[in-house]
């Protein structure tokens, strides 16, 4: 890339402070979102209760910020758009950050890309507004404000026009701008915000969020249903838990309340939205269990900590952060979300049963009917006269809705359904799915996915109790690895040789593979352990040889479960009912599957016009 003549020294020169704000707002600004998250942090850590967003295009031709915060004097104007100048920190100490903002970059970087114009007043003091247009700033000028502070930014990116290239369009900026501001919503709760979309000389309200009141679950909880949306707050369980110092809360859904995309996972790290490969290798690892591959779960989860203990300048979009322990932060969340999961035992979500009961359809419309009486038609007659006929007895039992026997409702019958969570079995159907009578509904339940659950978290106390059987190799597998992967591996072989995986170095750059776990059978050592090396390296820990176990468990499981199509008496079907509510995680199969649907009586009513 230097194309410069070996014979020419090239000079050096100090960048003017156009050049220096345009470099800084590639890093800050990458998009009209980017410029909004900045402003309304700006507001939050300004005191303000009410914000209000204003956007046009998706912001490429109007982002303005109105807040009620505590707003600036004219004298501090022309110093909140000099560079690194902020009132968050005092530079004795950058670990101890408890605001959104302390770089002091947001806002000449906002002036040096597009026409800014700042208007603010603060209590006791004149309302004063100053505007920047391509880094070149206005002298400050009276402005009628009742107090706070309006920031506009107009035709962002206009000074660098290669930038606007890479924008997308008005509708995906627009989108982007909402989950900014949805994200930030979940962070303060007590704080109310407004988003407009002002394009074309609308006004259109794309999200509204008042602000909460009560104490912290209350109030959360109240924000993630405006967010995320009720069915998210009622399929969802309440997370608290705390481990040397750090704490962790939110709100975590149930397994079969799961989405197809990772787009309703919300994290926060002291009160701050971020992205962490972390907290999403954690998450995974949590539901690793309950979930298939292609389904994600929806969660949002709140980790506080002191600010010593984490990086938030990482980078200067403030989105990625550094724990000290992250050992200590991913086994908080992996044990605090499994042991809220085991606690919701057999519980499966309530939207499970939404969509049963959108699969009913009601009977397709008739023609106008005459009210009078209908005459039969001869076949009608036909029917009805053999109905009535001696023989009615035997075509009951040919009957063809009749697939099993009459089930004894004396059998295990002693205590009352409504003291039972999924009532007493009534009944089979097509010889896979049990009907239990509850006091206020029904279920209905697959046999084999539950039974399939049930044999699975037997067989996983089982090899808790006694062990990981190990298999030792005629000829121990001599694996060549760099120096920097052979101490990563021999880091964790304690771990490995729980699960049936001994590992020895073997002088040079070399591991010998001593032992095998026994249920994995034949197994390509070297490539289980390069995996091991990857995961590692991603996350810092590694679940590779527990998932392997955990997926040949499951696959035992699901063979020695009870098989679709068998007929089950009275005792059985009652039996697993009472075992799948002893036994955590009932509620979905290995899955992620749903293995009951729950109908309330009303809904049942209601399907049949009876409400």
């Amino acid at each position: 890339m230097n194309e410069h003549s070996p014979n020419i020294r090239p000079i050096i020169r100090q960048l003017d402070d156009a050049a220096i704000n345009r470099i800084a707002a590639g890093e800050v600004v990458e998009r009209p979102a980017s410029a909004v998250k900045e402003l309304v942090e700006n507001a939050i850590d300004a005191g303000a209760r009410r914000i209000t967003v204003e956007i046009a295009d998706g912001g490429k031709t109007l982002i303005r910020v109105t807040d009620d915060g505590c707003g600036m004097a004219p004298d501090d104007l022309p110093l909140a758009l000099s560079r690194h100048a902020t009132s968050k920190i005092d530079g004795s100490d950058l670990l101890d950050i408890h605001s959104f903002g302390f770089r002091g970059e947001a806002l000449p970087s906002l002036g040096a890309v597009g026409r800014l114009m700042i208007q603010s007043r603060a209590a006791g003091q004149d309302g004063a507004e100053l505007t920047v247009a391509g880094g070149a700033m206005s002298a400050v000028k009276p402005s009628a404000l009742n107090g706070g502070t309006v920031v506009t930014l107009r035709d962002l990116f206009y000074a660098t026009p290669a930038r606007l290239k890479f924008l997308r369009s008005d509708r995906a900026e627009a989108q982007a701008v909402g989950d900014v501001i949805r994200r930030l919503a979940m962070a303060e709760p007590s704080v109310g915000f407004t988003l407009r979309d002002v394009s074309g000389g609308a006004d259109r309200i794309t999200f509204r969020a008042d602000p909460e009141q009560g104490d912290l679950f209350d109030a959360l909880r109240g924000r993630l249903a405006t967010v995320m949306g009720r069915d998210f707050t009622e399929n969802a369980l309440s997370i608290d838990a705390d481990r040397e110092g750090i704490r962790l809360t939110g709100l975590a859904a149930l397994p079969t309340y799961s989405r197809g995309s990772a787009v309703a996972q919300y994290f926060f790290v002291n009160g701050r939205p971020v992205r962490d490969k972390l907290l999403i290798g954690a998450l995974r690892g949590a539901y690793a269990d309950f979930l298939s591959r292609d389904r994600h779960p929806a969660v949002a989860l709140f980790v506080d900590c002191d600010p010593h203990k984490v990086d938030v300048n990482v980078h200067p979009a403030k989105s990625e952060v550094r724990f000290r322990d992250p050992g200590l932060v991913r086994g908080l969340i992996v044990s605090a979300l499994r042991h809220a999961l085991a606690e919701a035992g057999h519980r499966a979500s309530s939207t499970v049963a939404a969509a049963t009961l959108g699969a009913f359809r009601p009977e397709a419309p008739q023609q106008p009917r005459v009210y009078q009486m209908d005459r039969p038609s001869p076949a009608a007659r036909s029917a009805g006269w053999a109905a009535q006929a001696p023989g009615f007895a035997e075509i009951g039992d040919a009957f063809s809705a009749r697939v099993v026997d009459p089930v004894d409702l004396q059998c295990d019958t002693a205590t009352e359904p409504d003291s039972l969570p999924l009532g007493a079995a009534r009944g089979q159907v097509h010889e896979n799915y049990i009907i239990a009578q509850t006091a206020d509904g029904m279920v209905i339940v697959d046999q084999h996915a539950a039974h399939e659950r049930l044999v699975y978290e037997k067989l996983k106390r089982q090899m808790a109790k006694t062990g990981v059987a190990a298999q030792a190799l005629l000829i121990p597998e001599i694996i060549d690895l760099s120096p920097d992967d052979i101490a990563r591996l021999l880091s964790v072989t304690d771990d490995l040789s729980r699960m049936g995986l001994t590992l020895e170095p073997f002088g040079g750059n070399a591991v010998a593979v001593r032992e095998t776990p026994a249920l994995l059978g034949e197994v390509n050592a070297k490539a289980l352990v390069l995996d091991i090396l990857d995961e590692l390296s991603d996350s810092g820990s590694t679940q590779l040889v527990q998932e392997k176990l955990e997926a040949i468990l499951s696959r035992f499981a699901c063979h020695g479960s009870i098989r679709s199509g068998r007929r089950m008496r009275a005792e059985e079907m009652n039996a697993l009912l009472r075992e799948m509510e002893a036994t955590p995680h009932s509620g979905q199969c290995n899955h992620g599957r749903p293995t009951y649907v729950e109908l309330k009586l009303a809904d049942i009513e209601r399907l049949f016009g009876r409400t």
